[in-house]
């Protein structure tokens, strides 16, 4: 696994970060469990630049992050032994969907790719634009 600098939440009270904040099965410290979350997930889209890392921040500090951290959440009350192992299993239950036509036509996110995989690369987009605007 390519070693990937942890870049902290910008949303510490909702999104992934808040979520798991309150879950009170997690093993780990927020702040631990949100390093994990972003690695493991930056591994399973193949992140490599400061903005891939950017989208998978973003993504774990958005709406859908929480959403992530729901199924964490689920996969630990269901007995997954610890928040790495629900980490994971989220990632290939989300990795397992596809990105549909509706959420193509709403969104822009290409039809038929994997879910976390397309919403990780929209949040990079959308950081690589507003960059490119504050530039």
């Amino acid at each position: 696994m390519t070693k990937h600098p942890i870049l902290p939440s910008l949303n510490e009270d909702a999104g992934f970060f808040g979520a798991m904040t309150t879950c009170p099965l997690r093993e780990r410290r927020s702040a631990e469990v949100w390093a994990l979350a972003l690695t493991l997930v930056a591994a399973a889209v193949r992140a490599k630049s400061e903005e891939d890392l950017i989208g998978v921040r973003d993504f774990l500090d958005s709406r859908a992050g929480r959403h992530f951290a729901d199924d964490v959440m689920g996969a630990l009350q269901s007995g997954t032994p610890d928040s790495a192992s629900a980490i994971k299993a989220t990632i290939t239950k989300w990795q397992g969907w596809r990105i549909s036509a509706q959420t193509q036509r709403l969104e822009g996110i290409p039809a038929g790719l994997p879910y976390l995989t397309g919403w990780v690369q929209y949040f990079a987009l959308a950081a690589g634009a507003a960059q490119g605007e504050s530039a």
